[in-house]
């Protein structure tokens, strides 16, 4: 009998970026519609790791993105986003959301990280921040600090995003749909918050397509 054969998304994120936060409603979408037959796995991404300068929050460029973009998205949704007072870096959320992943919790701390960002405007570069949103999903605020002070996460964290350098990755959110098991070099990006006309969906079709017949699950 051949091995269930299911599609893969996998999802390059930053979590201080609004139109990666966008993306989850269209992600739950494909998960509620075809339920076991894809898998979304999330991949680090820093838009802006040092020694990039971070953007100025009181800038005119955030102010006339979020305007005309995030702004007329996020009620598109339904989403309550609020420009965040803060830009920080974003490699220690990364970092936390991989302990998550561990302790069986990165889907929980994963929103989390977006909404006290985005909602609540909590400035998730500082540690004290991290450990308090940590908290909310029941992850050990000692054992977090430790993790984070040691630094234990980086290298999954660089790992991915030199996965994504090699894919050719540049902006987020960019999911790379294809089978479970086959090569991400294999899979078809598509970069951008895809709220609108079911580009996604297609893509898996196309991947569940190629499974061998009768491994759909």
């Amino acid at each position: 009998m051949s091995e269930d054969k299911r599609a893969k998304i996998t999802v390059f994120s930053d979590y201080v970026c609004p139109f990666c936060y966008l993306e989850e409603p269209d992600l739950a979408r494909v998960g509620e519609r075809y339920g076991d037959e894809v898998e979304v796995d999330w991949r680090a991404y820093e838009l802006r790791p040092h020694p990039i300068p971070t953007l100025d929050p009181d800038g005119e460029y955030l102010h006339s993105v979020w305007n005309a973009s995030v702004y007329p998205m996020s009620r598109a949704l339904g989403m309550t986003l609020v420009l965040p007072p803060v830009q920080p870096r974003s490699r220690k959320a990364h970092e936390a959301a991989e302990y998550a992943r561990e302790e069986g919790r990165f889907e929980e701390m994963h929103t989390a990280l977006f909404k006290a960002f985005f909602e609540d405007g909590k400035d998730i570069g500082k540690e004290e921040v991290l450990l308090e949103i940590g908290a909310t999903v029941s992850l050990d605020r000692d054992e977090l600090q430790v993790a984070l002070r040691e630094d234990r996460y980086a290298r999954k964290v660089i790992s991915d995003e030199e996965l994504s350098r090699r894919l050719g990755v540049t902006s987020v959110p960019t999911m790379v749909v294809g089978l479970d098991g086959e090569p991400l070099e294999e899979g078809e990006a598509i970069s951008g918050a895809q709220h609108e006309g079911g580009r996604l969906e297609r893509a898996v079709e196309r991947a569940l397509s190629r499974a061998p017949r009768g491994s759909r699950r």
